[in-house]
């Protein structure tokens, strides 16, 4: 069973990975973006943290709900309403409970990832973060390490498309041939989920 325990590895490890990764994030961003990617998310990232540490919330929906609204306040751009939604969804529909198991998860996941692309108004296969978040979603049933895997794979992917949405979608075929920042940091937060549970 996943307990507040680790869901706070998750957030860390998440954290933890941004931090490394934010430079290429922004590398990523810069040609199809507006190269801030990498620091929007670090900043926010680095919020969720302090804020974690400060509060300390006892369930995974209420570290989820305070990570989501944390990424609002403090991510500029997109990223910070589209992540912080599918956080905050995702702890929504874990509710109060004290422990959730890994279909649980999956599930929770499911409706934030729903939001999101309700949000954003994205779907597979538009060259968006929602091009790693179904595929590691949906093989989360698997394993973590299923999930993070193709998170990665879906991430990569993106690569070869033209973008339908997002600031990249300005570009039309310009968008060809650069693998999407947001799809890439998607797949860094499922990451994070395998690095928890291996902890």
């Amino acid at each position: 069973m996943l307990d507040a325990d680790f869901f706070r590895r998750w957030m860390a490890a998440t954290a933890a990975s941004v931090d490394r990764e934010a430079e290429r994030l922004t590398a990523l961003d810069s040609p199809i973006g507006d190269a801030d990617h990498g620091s929007n998310l670090q900043r926010g990232f680095t919020a969720v943290t302090a804020a974690l540490e400060k509060e300390a919330p006892d369930t995974p929906g209420a570290i989820l709900t305070l990570a989501g609204r944390q990424l609002i306040s403090t991510v500029g751009g997109a990223s910070g309403p589209l992540y912080g939604t599918l956080l905050r969804r995702t702890g929504k529909a874990l509710g109060d409970a004290a422990e959730v198991d890994r279909a649980q998860l999956a599930d929770a996941l499911r409706a934030g990832v729903d939001a999101v692309m309700t949000l954003g108004g994205a779907a597979p296969g538009d060259k968006t973060m929602i091009d790693a978040l179904v595929p590691g979603v949906d093989a989360l049933s698997d394993s973590f390490g299923a999930a993070r895997n193709a998170a990665e794979q879906g991430a990569l992917a993106t690569t070869p498309l033209q973008a339908r949405k997002g600031r990249a979608s300005y570009l039309g075929e310009r968008s060809i041939g650069h693998q999407d920042p947001g799809a890439t940091s998607s797949a860094l937060l499922i990451a994070g989920l395998a690095e928890a549970a291996d902890e």
